[in-house]
This record gives C-alpha cells, structure tokens and sequence, in this order.
C-alpha cells in the first residue's frame, strides 16, 4: 500500500460528509491507481490543505488566492508525490512564506470533495473537476515573517476565526474552515 493510500485509509471519518466522501475517494483510488495523485486524471484528483493557527486559536493564516478571487487557506495538488502530509506543508511554505510551524499531528485532520469550477490558469483554461482533498493543521507564532506567491495568491494575513465571514467570498468553504478548526480544537483538548 501507498504512502497518500495509507493516510487515506487510517483517517477516521468525523461525519456523514467525511464518511460519502472518503468511501469515494477511496473508490477514485481504486480505479485510477496512482494516476489519481496527478492531474493526468482531469476530472478529479488527490490535493492537500492546510488551515494555519496561532497557538492560541484565535486566528487562521490565509491568503488572497488569485484564481477565487478570496481569502482562503494553503494547499495543491500531489502532482505525484505521495506523502500528501509533505504536499500540505510545502504548499504552506510556498504560498505564505513559513518556515517555522509545528504540527497539531501529522495525521489529516479533515477529509473533502471539493468542486473546482472552470478557469483560466496561467493563460490555459481548466475544465470544472474535483478536489480529491486531505487537511492538516499547522500551528505558526503570528510573528513569523510571511509573504504571498505573487503567481498564485496576491496577500497573506491573519484573520480572526470568528471574523471569516467577513474575508472568505466562498460562502460554502465557511463551513469546511469551522469544521477543521473545530476538530483541531479537540485534538488540542486530547493532547492536553
């Protein structure tokens, strides 16, 4: 079995949502093999997320992400690579400009099927596919020197959690960030 496989199958689903949409990446998997962690397979593949804390919790690291047009958190494609885990937090990395962050665990911490609709990416239109995604959490003192990726995201700061409304214009990721903070929460609370 396969590293991105693996973490697949150990994750422990929170909710109805998380058992329909692991079940059918799961099935993606089954019947792609390996191709799924590319973008070979153009009607879905396997991407990585981070939602970035402070230590405290009380706010979320995002960046203004070009291509939507809002503030947002970290992540891309496996484009290969199968410690999905490593694509997570280079993705992090390379888009806000951390070097130093701890883990909450190296365990996803969330897991979702998330609808990419059509775009222009580098001067290329992209048809409407699926994110086939896995989330961890990153913990980042607000005082660590940030930067945006011109090529993908024009800002990168901290926003309050209870003010993300007010910044993300994609209404139906709300519920997915709260989610994932939420369980980071209890995960804290565990390990406490």
């Amino acid at each position: 079995m396969k590293k991105y496989e693996e973490q697949i199958k150990l994750y422990e689903p929170k909710n109805d949502q998380e058992i329909s949409d692991k079940s059918l990446i799961e099935k993606c998997i089954l019947f792609y093999g390996d191709k799924i962690l590319t973008r070979e397979v153009d009607v879905a593949h396997i991407t990585a997320s981070s939602i970035i804390l402070n230590p405290d919790f009380t706010k979320v690291l995002m960046a203004y992400h070009n291509i939507y047009q809002s503030w947002a958190w970290t992540g891309g494609h496996a484009d290969g690579e199968e410690d999905l885990f490593y694509v997570a937090k280079k993705e992090a990395m390379e888009e806000t400009g951390i070097k130093n962050f701890v883990p909450l665990t190296d365990n996803i911490v969330s897991i979702e099927i998330l609808p990419v609709y059509g775009h222009i990416k580098r001067g290329k239109y992209v048809s409407a596919h699926l994110h086939l995604n896995v989330t961890y959490v990153l913990i980042v003192e607000e005082d660590e020197e940030i930067h945006n990726k011109p090529d993908e995201n024009n800002g990168v700061m901290w926003i309050r959690i209870d003010e993300l409304e007010k910044y993300s214009s994609e209404e139906e990721m709300i519920p997915v960030y709260k989610k994932i903070i939420d369980e980071a929460k209890k995960i804290r609370k565990e390990k406490s």
